[in-house]
C-alpha cells in the first residue's frame, strides 16, 4: 500500500500520522510531502520512507498514492494560512487514492458535526479507517 501523507506548517499531525501509520503498518510504503520543508522534514524524522515538500511534489505524488491522509485543508486552495494553492488541492481532490481527511478547524476553515477531538483521537479514527480498507482490500 502507497499511502501519501500531506502536511503544512510545522508538520504536527502530519507527523503523528506517519508514526502511527508505521507503527500499524510496517510495510507500507509512507511518503510525506510537506507544503514547507519544517514540514517534511517533521514527517521524516517521524517514519516516512522519504519526503518532498511544494507544489509538485503534491501533485506528482497524488497520482501515485493510493490512500492519501492530512488535514481536510488540503483539499482547500488558500487554505493552511495560504500554503495550499489550487494546483495542490486540486490534485488532491482529483486524485484515484481513497482520502482520508482529518477534520481540523483552523485558518478560518470551521468542519461542523464533528466533535472537538484531539489530534490523537483523530489520529486513532485515520488507523481505524486504514484497517478498515486493508481489510476491504484482502477479501
Amino acid at each position: 500500500m502507497k499511502v501519501l501523507v500531506i502536511d503544512g506548517q510545522g508538520g504536527g499531525i502530519g507527523r503523528q500520522i506517519v508514526q502511527a501509520v508505521r507503527a500499524s503498518f510496517p510495510n507500507w510504503s509512507i511518503t510525506a510531502v510537506g507544503t514547507n520543508s519544517l514540514a517534511a522534514a517533521s514527517m521524516l524524522k517521524s517514519g516516512a520512507d522519504r519526503a518532498a515538500s511544494g507544489e509538485n511534489a503534491v501533485v506528482v505524488c497524488s497520482r501515485k498514492a493510493d490512500v492519501i491522509i492530512g488535514p481536510a485543508a488540503i483539499v482547500i486552495a488558500d487554505s493552511l494560512l495560504g500554503e495550499i494553492t489550487e494546483k495542490m488541492a486540486s490534485a488532491v481532490a482529483k486524485s484515484n487514492a481513497v482520502r482520508i481527511l482529518v477534520p481540523v478547524n483552523c485558518c478560518g476553515n470551521i468542519i461542523v458535526g464533528v466533535p472537538d477531538l484531539s489530534v490523537g483521537k483523530l489520529v486513532l479514527s485515520v488507523i481505524e479507517e486504514l484497517k478498515k480498507l486493508d481489510d476491504s482490500l484482502r477479501r
